[in-house]
This record gives structure tokens, C-alpha cells and sequence, in this order.
């Protein structure tokens, strides 16, 4: 086994697909850095953990010796990437590409090496690009070609409407591979058609073409569907150190090996050797602990993680909180609302809304580990929001509103 296939097989960490692990083999036998680029669209101004799964395997690379090119697609944001989507994007204005993209830059060297990062915008190739030389570009691809994918098939035989535009996004984010000579590109499991465009044009002009790595889609704080801020099951990087040290302590025991395996820096033997002695008997919340104390070191420093890791067992274990907790569903609706009073009736912790009430009133509830007092308060459904609902020090449950 050459050295080289040894580094493949720490790199497939995590990943889906590696295409082709040939190439990627052959690369990485180069006497040069490579090139390996992930690109983010500026579409919201903050980043969450979903998002750090590409970073994470962006610094990987930079350990092994390579430069990281955090491509910021300020010009594709203009387009909205119609990945996935059963309807059309709405577009990004320049300035909001431009407010959110500064953002982006603040936030990524909490992961990547400054020093082996190169931080690009796809407008500085885009905006020079003429109409014909557009036009050009478009005849690299056919349109039965483009209704292979899934998500085009699906609207196309639905009736739904593909705008043009769309039709040009895969084909702008490949260029943009063109334009960087990039190696490797690493995207998410949504992306792999467009990441497959820009193998297809590099070889079109003249280039070696990039392997291909997709990464998982991460499990959001409801272990179903993506991690997402508009679904509200997100844990934001920017967020404060003891809401991130909270957020995963609560989720379930299954997802948090998930979390370990594509968030954590820990070598891979090592989270095998905490998985066993987990089966061997050591209490899964205490591996849950290791996770969220090196999650907000990484983004806030470890005097921080220390500090939400004793704020953590103030508010949770000096409450007696339960090693297992029952989880459960209410059926609410997405962009609905239902007051805490009948959560807490329906969720089982009060035998009605009056001794909800009381027991607010008294002020022995507490909701994800604040104490409440407001009687009246109200939870909104995200389609996908979990809450930890404790009433006094016996009463406990993780309910998921849908």
C-alpha cells in the first residue's frame, strides 16, 4: 500500500463519494500543493455547523500540505443555486451577496489555516465574462443533459417551472473550477451534479479535471432533516457559547456519533475507542459533554467552553435532571404556534393548562434550561423545533414541534 492510499483512506473520513479515488490518488502523489476549493454561496449571514462539515474536510487538506480556496460565489448568489429545490429561488441582491459574504470571511478562520486559505469571489472571473462569451459557455452543455438531474427532472415532469437562469447556475459554478484551476472540489451530496459540470468543462478547456468529494448533508438538532436556520434545528457558529454548549447536549444519543464522526478534530480511533467504553457502560451524556466542550473551544476558546460546561451543570445536573430523557412529538403545523401551557399538558408534564399555569407561575418550569415566568408565553413550530421542557425537578422531556 503506497502512502499515498494511506492518505485516502484518512481523507474518505466522512465523505460519500470520492470521484475518482484514482485521480485523487495520482494527485496527491504531485510534488505541488493542490488546489482544493469549496465554494458557498453568501445566502444567509451567518454560518452553522451544517456548513463546517465542508470546512472541516477543508482543513484536512491544509494539514496534509494543501491550499484551501474558500470560494465565496458572491455572483452565483445573484442566481440562487436551485440544488434540491422544488421551486425557484429568489436571487440575492449585489449588496446582500456583498453584507453577507464579509461575514463569511470573519467566521471561516475559526477552522481554516489564514495562512494556507485563499478566499475567492466567483464575480471577479463572472462580471468580466461578456454575453457571447456566456453564450459560448452555455454550448458546453446540452439541455437533456441538465434534466438528468433530480431536481430539474422532478419539476420538468411536474409541470413546475425551471427558469433559465437556473439552467445556467451548474454551468457557472463549473466554470468556476475552470477559472482556478482547481484539483479537488468538495460539496455537498445535492452538489454532485454541478461538481461533475465542472470535471466535464475543465477537460472541455484543456485541464486535468478535478476529483470530486461529496459530504454528507448534517442531521440538524432533530436528527431528520438537514440542518437549516430556516427550520430552526440549527446550531449557529456565531451563537453564544452556552445556547452551542446547550443545543448538543440536546440531541439524541444515535446523532451524537454522527456529530463526532463529521464534526469533531478527533482522530477517527479515537471516537471508536469513546464508542466502546459507551457500550462498555460510560455514560453516553458525559461522551455528549466532550463533544460540546470541543465545539465551543473551537469557536469561542476554552475558557468559554469551560464556563458553559459549568453553567451547563448548574442549570441541568444541580436540577436533577434524568440520565434519559423521554422524547416525543406534538403535531402542530410548520409556521404555527401553541402556547407552553398546552405543551407542557400535552407533552404529559401537567395534568392541565391551570396547573401549567400554576406551575409557570411558581416558577418550576424551565424551557431549553431558562427559567420561565411568563405565563402566556407562546412556541412556534419550525416544521422541525425541539425544546427540553422540565417541570420541577422530576418532569422532563425533549419535544419535537412539527
Amino acid at each position: 500500500m503506497t502512502h499515498e492510499t494511506d492518505l485516502v483512506g484518512e481523507l474518505r473520513r466522512g465523505a460519500v463519494e470520492i470521484l475518482l479515488e484514482k485521480d485523487l490518488i495520482r494527485k496527491l502523489a504531485h510534488a505541488r500543493p493542490l488546489q482544493v476549493k469549496a465554494g458557498f454561496d453568501p445566502t444567509a449571514p451567518d454560518l452553522h455547523l451544517g456548513h463546517t462539515v465542508l470546512l472541516n474536510k477543508l482543513r484536512q487538506f491544509q494539514e496534509l500540505g494543501h491550499t484551501a480556496i474558500f470560494l465565496i460565489g458572491d455572483f452565483t448568489g445573484m442566481i440562487g443555486d436551485p440544488s434540491g429545490r422544488s421551486a425557484t429561488r429568489k436571487p440575492l441582491t449585489r449588496e446582500e451577496a456583498a453584507a453577507n459574504a464579509e461575514t463569511y470571511k470573519e467566521q471561516i478562520f475559526k477552522i481554516l489555516d489564514p495562512v494556507k486559505t485563499r478566499v475567492a469571489f466567483n464575480s471577479e472571473w463572472m462580471d468580466r465574462m461578456s454575453v457571447v462569451d456566456l453564450i459560448r459557455l452555455a454550448s458546453r452543455h446540452t439541455v437533456a443533459r441538465m434534466l438528468e438531474r433530480d431536481d430539474f427532472h422532478k419539476r420538468y415532469t411536474g409541470g413546475l417551472p425551471i427558469a433559465v437562469h437556473e439552467v445556467l447556475y451548474p454551468l457557472i459554478q463549473g466554470y468556476d473550477s475552470v477559472a482556478l484551476r482547481a484539483d479537488v472540489e468538495l460539496g455537498g451530496t445535492d452538489q454532485k451534479f454541478n461538481l461533475l459540470v465542472g470535471r466535464q468543462l475543465q477537460e472541455g478547456f484543456g485541464q486535468e479535471p478535478q476529483v470530486v468529494i461529496t459530504m454528507p448533508l448534517l442531521e440538524g438538532l432533530d436528527g431528520e432533516q438537514k440542518m437549516s436556520k430556516s427550520l430552526g434545528n440549527y446550531v449557529g457558529i456565531t451563537d453564544p457559547p452556552g445556547e452551542i454548549f446547550g443545543k448538543l447536549m440536546s440531541i439524541s444519543d444515535d446523532l451524537m456519533w454522527r456529530y463526532f464522526e463529521l464534526l469533531s478534530f478527533r482522530p477517527a480511533a479515537a471516537i471508536a475507542a469513546l464508542r466502546q467504553q459507551v457500550n462498555d457502560g460510560f455514560n453516553p451524556r458525559d461522551a455528549k459533554v466532550q463533544l460540546a466542550e470541543e465545539i465551543v473551544a473551537r469557536f469561542h476558546g476554552g475558557m468559554a467552553s469551560r464556563q458553559a460546561r459549568e453553567e451547563f451543570f448548574r442549570r441541568f445536573r444541580d436540577g436533577q435532571l434524568p440520565d434519559e430523557i423521554p422524547e416525543l412529538e406534538l403535531s402542530v403545523g410548520a409556521g404555527t404556534a401553541l402556547a407552553l401551557v398546552q405543551v407542557l399538558k400535552q407533552a404529559g408534564l401537567t395534568t392541565s393548562t391551570s396547573e401549567s399555569r400554576r406551575m409557570i407561575a411558581q416558577g418550576a418550569v424551565r424551557l431549553d434550561g431558562e427559567r420561565v415566568s411568563d405565563v402566556d408565553l407562546v412556541l412556534s413550530a419550525g416544521p422541525a423545533t425541539a425544546h427540553l421542557l422540565q417541570v420541577g425537578k422530576r418532569r422532563v422531556a425533549r419535544v419535537l414541534l412539527r
